[in-house]
Order: C-alpha cells, then structure tokens, then sequence
C-alpha cells in the first residue's frame, strides 16, 4: 500500500485496483496452455490480397499477374470473373483450364502464387499490446515467437504473462493462457506454444 501512497491514491481506491489486479491475474492462471498442434500440413489455399501468376503454356498473351479482389475473385483474359479465393493453386488451375477450353485447344494452366495473406480461416491474428498488431498467412509449424517477431514484439504497456490465444476447436472458441514476458523477457522457451490455422492472441494492457 505504500507504493499506492506515493502515487497519490486514495486506500478504497487501492484496494480495487489492488483486487483487480489479483482477480485478472488469478483468471490467467487458471487457463491452460495451448495443445500441441497435430502435424497434418494442408494445402495452402489463396486468399483475398493474394498476388497469383497466371502461366498458360505457349500462350504469353493470356500469361498474367493478377491480384485476388476483396471479393475473391480474379479477372483474366478471355475469362471475365472467376473465383480464386478458397482454392489451392491446383484448384485454380483447373477451372481456368475448363474456362479456355472455349477458346485454347488443350490449355496448360499454371498457377503460381506470389504473395500470400491466405482466407481469414487460415490467418493468425494478433491484437492489443502489439508494437503492429495485425493479422498474418498461417505458416506449417509456427509459434507464438514466430508471431510476435512478426508484430514487432510488445509495447511497454503490455501485460505479456496475461495473453491469450483464442482457437476454434470442434466448433467451439476455446481460451488458453499464454506467458510472452516468460517467452521474450525471460527466454523460457516452454513458453513458445504452437499455433493453428485461424487462432487470435490477445495481449491485454497492464493496470500499472
């Protein structure tokens, strides 16, 4: 109560922000650490923002570099709208394959993509007490540290050993606890959980 005194706070209202600070930090350490992550790597399948190469073979006129429009869809020569968002690059392929076989004998439909950003199912969002919080192209066997590297780490503000991960599981949202002041501050790598397609972590602010 001393180090409240010296700030200029009045006893009741210590005590509320003294139970406060107990009561978040009691409801952090009752959640669990995130599960491991089964290792079943999917295709990757392209999102809106993606950049995709277009290649037909011996057909450079129709060979093109196209981005994925908010809506999910690209636009190609001799092809109007098409779908793209949702698909592997195989997927991709193929239908436009079927769409220039109106106008192309026996096309060969390359799909190459460019940059990846990846549908809002296959992102991991990062928000709160991020230097750059923002949303990331799940990558095959990332982490938490993978992720905050990403986000440029913590502000000063930050409340690292009271984030959470948000992850679907059957259905349903699920909360773990998360100790990224042990992960970054402390190096205690027993701390760098493993991430899945679609989780969220929230880093709260600290009281004081």
């Amino acid at each position: 109560m001393i180090g409240f005194a010296r700030a200029g706070l009045s006893r009741p209202i210590a005590f509320v922000i003294l139970a406060l600070s107990v009561l978040a930090a009691g409801c952090a350490s009752n959640l669990p650490p995130p599960p491991p992550v089964p290792e079943n790597p999917t295709a990757y399948r392209i999102g809106a923002g993606d950049s995709i190469g277009i290649f037909v073979w011996q057909n450079k006129e129709l060979s093109t570099e196209v981005p994925v429009r908010p809506d999910g869809k690209i636009s190609l020569p001799l092809v109007n709208d098409i779908v793209a968002a949702g698909k592997t690059p195989t997927e991709l392929s193929n239908d436009i394959q079927d769409q220039l076989k109106k106008f192309v004998n026996n096309p060969l439909v390359t799909v190459i993509v460019h940059s990846f950003v990846g549908p809002y199912s296959q992102q991991v969002r990062v928000v709160g007490e991020a230097q750059k919080p923002q949303s990331l192209a799940y990558r095959d066997r990332m982490t938490v540290l993978d992720a905050l590297i990403a986000v440029g780490g913590l502000t000063p503000l930050a409340a690292g050993d009271r984030a959470t991960l948000v992850r679907s599981v059957s259905g349903k949202q699920v909360s773990y606890g998360l100790r990224l002041d042990d992960l970054i501050k402390d190096g205690d790598m027993s701390a760098n959980a493993p991430l899945a397609p679609g989780d969220v972590i929230i880093i709260p602010q600290s009281y004081f």
